[in-house]
């Protein structure tokens, strides 16, 4: 196992940033704020998404649309290795890939869509 790793770090409304992190889950736990639930991505399953399993519950802000849902609270990729099921670092090109896909128009993106979920729901309620 990987004592550290380096990671892109992904806050709300703010763009993705590289971090060594020792790999250890409290470390983990510490970043995204509770426990961890590891999150596939449909495109991807050379990476994992690592977010706060209660983000939705516990009132974190909404942070990305990844597709099939909207994350909650800061999230953690890296790398999956699919041998051992250990994390580990990034490549220099995933953090290049994932940079891109979580930069500021996917921030944008994120808060339309959320904005539409809102709207549509108030119109419903009427």
């Amino acid at each position: 196992m990987q004592r550290n790793i380096k990671v892109l770090v992904v806050e709300p409304n703010k763009l993705p940033y590289e971090k060594v992190i020792p790999n250890r889950l409290r470390d983990k736990q510490q970043i995204v704020d509770g426990y961890i639930e590891y999150v596939r991505l449909l495109d991807d399953d050379s990476v994992v998404l690592i977010c706060n399993e209660e983000g939705k519950i516990n009132g974190s802000q909404y942070n990305r649309d990844i597709g099939y849902d909207i994350i909650a609270g800061t999230f953690i990729i890296a790398k999956d290795d699919k041998d051992d099921g250990e994390d580990k670092s990034l490549t220099d090109e995933q953090i290049e890939k994932y940079k891109k896909r979580f930069d500021q128009s996917s921030i944008e993106k994120t808060n339309q869509k959320i904005l539409n979920i809102i709207m549509h729901k108030s119109a419903v309620e009427l």
